[in-house]
């Protein structure tokens, strides 16, 4: 009796700990750090089928993200497809089709890839029309208003500005106490009307804000809980640090690398938020236009 109530007492522990492994919120600090490390061995190291391996182990940890530039989870497909190397088939060609529908048409450039595991047109559009129709309308409504708000005279009124950044950083603290961060797979890149949503662009200018405080600080942790992107996070730190510290930048985001001469420190820094160094970055940028210019 005593063994099998030690046997019982053994699997409750057990079970409490998985619990606790699978209910631990993740760090996406982790996460972007590992996509750095594996983009650069199939695009520097060129070890493709080495990175599809540690790709696919990093994509059962992490749900995957499909950064801008980088294009892990794209980049993952294609690699696999090349290689054939199992991916997931459909069902992450259609996790696919919903991190790519924040650019609307974009399923379009792949429809040859989802033709060829039986995927068609107007399969991917609707998947992609889905992802557009269940975005939350007072969301929409609210981040829409900010952002005509924040754009309004182009910003070459300094008063108009300082006046429209007051109002707008108080209805960004009201849409994260209500909806969290508005990351692109909520809003996506365009609001209401077709109006543009660059994040970075608005949060670099909460950089002036007498709130940056709590920007800075809510916005790291956005970072961790991978919904705020490096680029948005380090290019708000970036700006704050240069214009209104007077000091030099910590990540290199906000005008580039020129005036960086630490790039042992800006790269620590860089990797610190989950951004590739500055060397890598370059490559991947070039890659990137290479790859629309192409298209």
């Amino acid at each position: 009796m005593k063994s099998y109530f030690n046997y019982f007492l053994i699997l409750i522990l057990l079970s409490l700990i998985i619990i606790s492994c699978n209910t631990r919120e993740k760090n996406y600090i982790i996460y972007y750090n590992k996509v750095n490390e594996i983009d650069s061995i199939y695009r520097i190291a060129q070890r493709p089928k080495l990175a599809i391996k540690k790709f696919r182990k990093l994509f059962k940890e992490f749900p995957p993200k499909n950064q801008e530039r980088i294009e892990e989870f794209e980049n993952y497909i294609y690699l696999s497809d090349k290689y054939q190397e199992n991916f997931g088939g459909k069902k992450n060609l259609y996790k696919f089709i919903t991190l790519i529908a924040p650019y609307r048409n974009a399923y379009q450039e792949h429809l040859p890839l989802f033709k060829k595991y039986g995927i068609d047109s107007l399969e991917a559009a609707y998947k992609t029309d889905l992802w557009v129709r269940s975005r939350e309308k007072v969301l929409m409504d609210s981040i829409t208003t900010l952002f005509i708000r924040d754009q309004e005279g182009k910003r070459l009124d300094v008063n108009i500005s300082a006046r429209n950044d007051l109002k707008n950083a108080k209805l960004m603290k009201w849409i994260f106490d209500n909806y969290g961060y508005p990351s692109l797979q909520k809003v996506g890149i365009f609001g209401n009307d077709d109006v543009f949503l660059p994040m970075s662009t608005f949060f670099s200018h909460m950089s002036a804000s007498q709130d940056y405080p709590y920007f800075e600080k809510k916005l790291k942790r956005y970072l961790k809980m991978g919904d705020c992107t490096p680029r948005e996070y380090s290019t708000m730190v970036d700006r704050y640090h240069l214009q209104v510290l007077k000091d030099k930048m910590l990540y290199g985001s906000y005008i580039g690398i020129d005036g960086i001469s630490d790039t042992i420190q800006v790269n620590k820094n860089r990797k610190s938020v989950g951004l590739p160094s500055l060397k890598h970055n370059n490559i991947i940028t070039k890659d990137f236009l290479k790859k629309i210019n192409k298209n």
